[in-house]
């Protein structure tokens, strides 16, 4: 079908508005760390990074869009579907006054948020008038904008892939989704229906390419845990294989890990409504942590509800991120930039200017077992290191994340600490230019996670503490002075291990190195932007959990 066949649909579709209403005086310049940018205002900000035409062949245009959610004054009360329409409608609006912004810049692909059209803390009963029948694309193929007609209980879907054709780019976005069910299927809730958490691919031209049920639901009554996991990889034209899956489902195997076993998947869409949580995951230190593990393109879309700590979208890559977090500004955010179709990873092995470097030398001696070096349960102390080695640190523990972790302050200009807790041990090798008036500290846990989930974790963490009192050492803080040049490393039991690195203000920082040196895993900094927060590698015992 024709270009304008198309368009005269869907300006015939009256679920179909395409309104764009551009608000004057509403944009302003701003600074990122990577690029200039700058801002289109339409009640948001728009960021996009420089184009440079000869890369175009190497790479595509993406966006992500954090959204804040128009929600129900009430989910708990039940409406009718007329009602639940028009509050839908009102997010709908504003994903498609994004999609045309977007669409203006050249986007491919663009990705919103976990719960961004319906909201969340329903009940079974109360979310069922907002949710749309899915049909299996994997049985029908189906375009919703250009067959309004063929199944009941489909607006949203309907008006998801009109903007996918009025913006000429694929969409990914997330609702409620219903799916009858009989009595003779032993899963079947009482109630003859399952109801989904759903992420739905569409394709430029308005097609619903596939379809992604959550499997690791995160206290969501209202929905049920898809029978088997959905593994969905679908192809794109500008960039081959995309994976996806949803929010909490980042912590697991299933789908997460087991979709980037196939080596051509290089991007991952991602819908979430993450609540960050410091100092080990918050919503753009988790994202960014996937990307450079697995090497790929994550493209990460939170929902915006700073009064509840939902912030973090990005757009994030192994050498480099574009990402948003704001606890402040109460409007959504458009996020833009150019993504490498093949990302380039980290390299975990030292080059020849590694080689000279004394404290990288100095931490392969000690790997290799130096025989000058005398170990206790604390602190390691070896010919040639300063005098403040020689001071043992006191252990302790505090909470971090719900955990009991074990712990050793970090003083002195530089030393060298170990901490260990059951069969995990973490080091530290590190120099700080500069002293400040912080309390940092060398943690460790190695043990089942039981709060907001239950997950197995063994983690290394340096982290800076809310005060200078040890109790305090895990609080969530944001801001730090402190700058470190170090290696952090430990004797970990499981390969999938995502490296945290986070420094004041909520900036996102690239490992210089990141690998595995003697059966241990290894991050290594120098040259911070500015004082650290967060530096950790974290830890996943899926076979445990």
């Amino acid at each position: 079908m024709a270009r304008k066949e198309i368009q005269l649909i869907i300006k015939m579709n009256h679920l179909a508005g395409f309104t764009v209403c551009i608000m004057s005086g509403a944009s302003r310049q701003l600074a990122l760390f990577l690029c200039g940018c700058y801002v289109v205002a339409l009640g948001v900000h728009a960021t996009e990074p420089r184009v440079a035409d000869h890369h175009e062949a190497e790479h595509y245009m993406a966006a992500v869009y954090e959204h804040q959610s128009i929600l129900t004054p009430d989910p708990l009360a039940v409406m009718s579907r007329k009602q639940a329409l028009q509050l839908m409608n009102q997010n709908l609006d504003i994903y498609e006054q994004q999609v045309m912004i977007a669409a203006q810049k050249g986007v491919q692909i663009i990705v919103f948020p976990e719960d961004g059209i319906h909201g969340f803390n329903f009940t079974r009963t109360s979310v069922y008038p907002f949710l749309d029948f899915m049909p299996s694309p994997r049985l029908v193929r189906w375009n919703p904008c250009l067959e309004p007609h063929r199944f009941t209980d489909t607006e949203v879907l309907q008006r998801l892939s009109c903007m996918a054709i009025k913006g000429d780019m694929f969409l990914v976005a997330n609702l409620g989704t219903k799916q009858p069910c009989h009595s003779n299927d032993p899963g079947c809730p009482n109630d003859r229906r399952y109801q989904f958490n759903t992420n739905v691919v569409f394709s430029n031209n308005g097609t619903l390419v596939d379809r992604y049920r959550k499997h690791n639901l995160y206290f969501e009554a209202a929905f049920d845990t898809p029978v088997e996991v959905d593994h969905i990889i679908f192809d794109t034209p500008f960039a081959g294989k995309f994976g996806i899956f949803t929010c909490f489902d980042i912590l697991f195997f299933d789908p997460a890990i087991r979709l980037l076993r196939d080596s051509e998947v290089k991007h991952v869409v991602y819908p979430t409504a993450w609540m960050n949580q410091l100092p080990l995951l918050a919503a753009i230190q988790i994202q960014r942590a996937f990307a450079i593990a697995f090497g790929i393109n994550l493209l990460a879309a939170n929902i915006h509800h700073s009064s509840l700590g939902m912030t973090g979208s990005g757009i994030h890559s192994p050498l480099k991120s574009f990402w948003h977090h704001d606890m402040e500004d109460s409007r959504g955010h458009l996020l833009i930039a150019q993504v490498a179709k093949n990302p380039l990873g980290l390299t975990g092995t030292e080059t020849a200017t590694d080689k000279m470097d004394p404290s990288h030398s100095k931490f392969l001696e000690l790997l290799a077992g130096d025989p000058y070096c005398e170990k206790d349960a604390q602190e390691v102390h070896c010919d040639g290191a300063t005098k403040g080695d020689m001071n043992a640190a006191p252990t302790f523990h505090s909470e971090m994340m719900y955990d009991n972790f074990t712990l050793v302050p970090v003083w002195g200009k530089e030393g060298y600490l170990r901490v260990c807790a059951n069969g995990l041990c973490c080091y530290l090798l590190y120099r700080r230019p500069t002293l400040s008036n912080e309390l940092y500290a060398l943690g460790v846990f190695d043990g089942l996670h039981t709060v907001h989930g239950t997950y197995y974790v063994q983690a290394c963490a340096l982290v800076k503490c809310g005060g200078l009192g040890f109790d305090t050492c895990g609080q969530e803080i944001t801001e730090a002075t402190g700058r470190f040049e170090f290696h952090l490393w430990g004797n970990f039991s499981t390969s999938y291990i995502f490296p945290l690195l986070l420094t004041s203000g909520m900036t996102l920082e690239t490992p210089d190195q990141f690998g595995w040196e003697s059966d241990h895993s290894f991050l290594r900094k120098r040259g911070l932007s500015s004082g650290l927060v967060t530096a950790a590698l974290y830890g996943r015992l899926y076979e445990r959990d």
